[in-house]
């Protein structure tokens, strides 16, 4: 049985196993320490492409800080991504309070994250924008192991092992969209995150 070559460098179709510390206005915002490193195909849009194209050629133990801007990360923020839903299409098991982040199925079927940002007599404001839409992000990354990617892989466009695949089950119907609630985050639902100039 041929065993596949161990690669040397970060490049396309090769599985990076990352560690990384996001910070956004020197606040830090996400980070792995304490966690498994992230895996993902290089090349293949499973990250940022700011952060991607900065990661070609390290090694395993190489370290770098990268600054990726808000264009190249999660884009400018679009004021058409607001959109006021009726309160009444918003299930009864939601809470509807500012900050609150939901999962919506669009027409299409697929899922987009939202938070409530304004909250009227009859329609609330939904914000699609990401949290993190209109921001320059300051990551630290090292590489800690790498290695080809499978066959498989490769055709669905992910490392296997991920959960990546949304649980339906937990999806509420409405007229127009479905909703689930993302629970983790209700902890700071009080206040939305405002918009930055």
């Amino acid at each position: 049985m041929e065993t596949t070559k161990k690669p040397s460098i970060v490049a396309d179709d090769v599985v990076v196993s990352l560690e990384y510390t996001l910070k956004v206005n020197d606040e830090v915002v996400d980070t792995t320490e304490g966690d498994e490193p992230i895996q993902f195909i290089q090349g293949h849009e499973n990250i940022i492409p700011g952060l991607e194209r900065e990661l070609y050629g390290l090694k395993v133990g190489d370290s770098k800080s990268v600054r990726v801007l808000a264009k190249d990360a999660y884009g400018e923020l679009d004021p058409d991504a607001l959109v006021d839903v009726p309160r009444k299409e918003i299930p009864k098991d939601i809470p509807i309070r500012l900050g609150v982040e939901l999962t919506v199925r669009n027409e299409d079927g697929e899922l987009l994250d939202a938070r409530i940002v304004s909250i009227g007599k009859d329609t609330v404001q939904l914000d699609f924008n990401h949290p993190l839409a209109g921001k320059d992000l300051d990551f630290s990354v090292t590489v800690v192991d790498l290695r080809a990617a499978e066959a498989e892989e490769l055709e669905h466009g992910h490392v296997h092992g991920d959960d990546l695949d949304e649980d339906e089950d937990d999806l509420f119907e409405s007229e127009d969209f479905e909703f689930e609630e993302d629970e983790e985050d209700l902890d700071d639902a009080d206040e939305p995150e405002g918009k930055k100039d």
